[in-house]
């Protein structure tokens, strides 16, 4: 009985450590390493972090978005889920293919906003605000307007 717990306990232990070798590694990311560079995809202003993942492929992401004070994305769409997570500040966002302040609803820190792809919509700040942006890419934004668009600027 004592050989038959005995391999038992060996092969869970055998099958546990092929699992976690199977599985990726661990990530740990401390914000204050964060590197932050400007998105051309957006109004001038909005800085980026990286966090997980390349954001043109059909793969998972994570980045961390930083918007000033007094700053407004024009009405735009995704092409996948977007999941928004408010880190820091208050994000007021709105739906629909017109920019409307009274419209939008406030996302406050630790809130959350998940928005299906096609979906219109549009954001703006007061103070500054961090987000976390995550979902599964290809990632890209498509404004509305065309001409609010400020790689086409």
């Amino acid at each position: 009985m004592k050989t038959l717990k005995a391999s038992a306990l060996a092969l869970a232990l055998l099958a546990t450590s092929a699992w976690a070798q199977h599985t990726g590694h661990h990530q740990s990311v401390n914000a204050a390493d964060l590197k932050w560079s400007d998105v051309p995809s957006l109004p001038k202003g909005a800085q980026i972090a990286v966090i997980e993942g390349p954001m043109s492929q059909a793969a998972p992401f994570t980045v961390r978005l930083k918007f000033p004070a007094n700053y407004s994305i024009p009405p735009h769409t995704h092409p996948a889920v977007e999941r928004v997570t408010v880190l820091t500040g208050t994000f007021h966002m709105g739906m629909g293919e017109k920019f409307n302040r009274s419209g939008a609803q406030p996302v406050r820190m630790g809130d959350m906003m998940i928005m299906q792809p096609g979906t219109a919509h549009y954001a703006f700040t007061e103070g500054e605000v961090i987000v976390q942006l995550h979902g599964t890419g290809p990632w890209g934004i498509t404004y509305i307007n065309p001409s609010d668009d400020p790689r086409k600027q």
